[in-house]
């Protein structure tokens, strides 16, 4: 399995999800998963994760040593799933598919959150202080947890 998460920045939601769903893959046995991380922009290509991010992260037991960059053409057909983490990156992600196809499946991570909550994983970064990125970090566990259950069986 090869899993790709993309935000606008590269800098909070997409590197936490990488983290945290390299960590329950690992945690479910399935060391062989693939996982990564992009931007939409260009604006953090190079650099780390945000402060606060990393912070979270550290809080949990996780790191990142993810370094930003921007997806590319060739991410779509090498990536099984592509997770935007909200309906805007899901939707800029579906115009940057290549013509010639994509093996990769697009969809909005908070699909995996559960029927009766809210979907989109809200960018913390504009926000003041780290609470915010808690409640990032709270959704994409979720996620990712319910995801591994729904295919840690599954060969692609």
């Amino acid at each position: 399995m090869k899993i790709l998460f993309v935000c606008i920045g590269n800098s909070c939601r997409s590197p936490m999800a990488e983290s945290v769903m390299r960590s329950v893959a690992n945690r479910h046995g399935l060391t062989d998963w693939q996982v990564d991380s992009a931007a939409l922009r260009e604006w953090n290509v190079g650099r780390r994760p945000e402060d606060r991010a990393l912070a979270v992260l550290a809080e949990n037991g996780l790191s990142s040593d993810h370094v930003g960059r921007q997806i590319e053409a060739t991410d779509f057909l090498h990536f099984d799933y592509i997770f935007g983490m909200d309906e805007g990156n899901v939707a800029d992600l579906l115009a940057l598919v290549p013509p010639a196809g994509c093996r990769a499946k697009v969809e909005l991570l908070g699909n995996y959150r559960g029927k009766e909550l809210d979907k989109i994983i809200i960018d913390p970064y504009f926000e003041h202080g780290i609470h915010g990125f808690r409640r990032c970090f709270d959704q994409i566990v979720i996620c990712c947890e319910n995801f591994v259950k729904l295919h840690k069986n599954t060969i692609i």
